[in-house]
């Protein structure tokens, strides 16, 4: 068995601070999403919606027009289209709503430009492909099946179905050279280095449609707020805050059942959750 270290509140408040009279939106962290897609437009206004949400002092969203278009409408703060240069991009969030079946060889030429770069990159969903090989900095963000999609690719072998969960994470981690954050009703974490984390902190309401997508807006915002900080403490405290915000926004940080949610209702809940970890 691997010596899992399990994530607490407290562990999460290191990386949180309330912003200074010193500090600027580039000082707070900025954040860069190339996700969603004409089939998925949600899932960028999600990830857009939670990396704000989480606190980032400037986001930039580069997509599809309609999908700006849509990001615009419901955040108009964000700024569209390609970087050049100015927006000190401190991280870069890719892949959430994206089919890499149905990706263009410019979008792949884009995104491996992205993966060849020194910015530490949240790599999910239709992204995850582009992974091995990666020279950034990265971290990926697979659920179960797209978990057991990577260790097929990568050739990872485990035993048996019932393997443990946190020493497949750990043998995933060596082979691709990057962090692996495996989402569950547990979320792994488990560094190249062999060091694994548990995070439970969330509900079982948390299994709907789009949660993903602000995790990834989450983690973006926290890689940019804390350059140079351990990738995998930085997926745990997202992960972490994830699950506050979910119980916040369902209504079961007590002992009851707690209600349905929609993605949407995470992301507006993150402000609170962040309130309460700085509290």
């Amino acid at each position: 068995m691997v010596e899992v270290r399990e994530w607490s509140r407290s562990d999460t408040a290191r990386l949180f601070r309330a912003p200074t009279a010193d500090d600027d939106k580039y000082a707070r962290g900025v954040v860069a999403l190339r996700t969603g897609s004409p089939a998925y437009p949600g899932a960028a206004v999600l990830g857009v919606e939670a990396a704000w949400r989480s606190g980032a002092g400037f986001v930039r969203y580069v997509g599809a027009d309609r999908v700006a278009d849509a990001v615009l409408a419901r955040r108009p703060e964000t700024v569209v289209g390609a970087d050049t240069g100015g927006s000190r991009i401190g991280a870069w969030v890719i892949g959430s709503g994206t089919d890499p079946t149905h990706r263009t060889e410019a979008e792949t030429v884009a995104l491996r430009e992205i993966l060849a770069g020194a910015v530490p990159v949240v790599i999910d969903a239709g992204a995850l492909d582009l992974a091995p090989g990666a020279r950034a900095p990265f971290l990926v963000t697979p659920h179960a099946r797209e978990f057991a999609r990577l260790q097929e690719r990568l050739r990872v072998q485990t035993q048996d179905e019932d393997h443990d969960r946190a020493d497949a994470a750990r043998q995933l981690a060596a082979k691709i050279g990057g962090t692996v954050l495996l989402k569950g009703a547990r979320t792994l974490v488990a560094d190249p280095g062999g060091a694994v984390i548990a995070v439970e902190a969330g509900t079982g309401w948390l299994a709907t449609a789009g949660t993903g997508d602000v995790l990834a807006g989450v983690l973006g915002a926290v890689m940019a707020a804390n350059p140079g900080a351990a990738l995998a403490e930085v997926a745990a405290a997202g992960a972490w805050l994830h699950g506050h915000a979910a119980r916040i926004a369902a209504g079961a940080l007590a002992d009851g059942p707690g209600h349905p949610i929609v993605a949407m209702d995470v992301a507006e809940a993150l402000p609170r959750a962040i309130q309460d970890v700085l509290g």
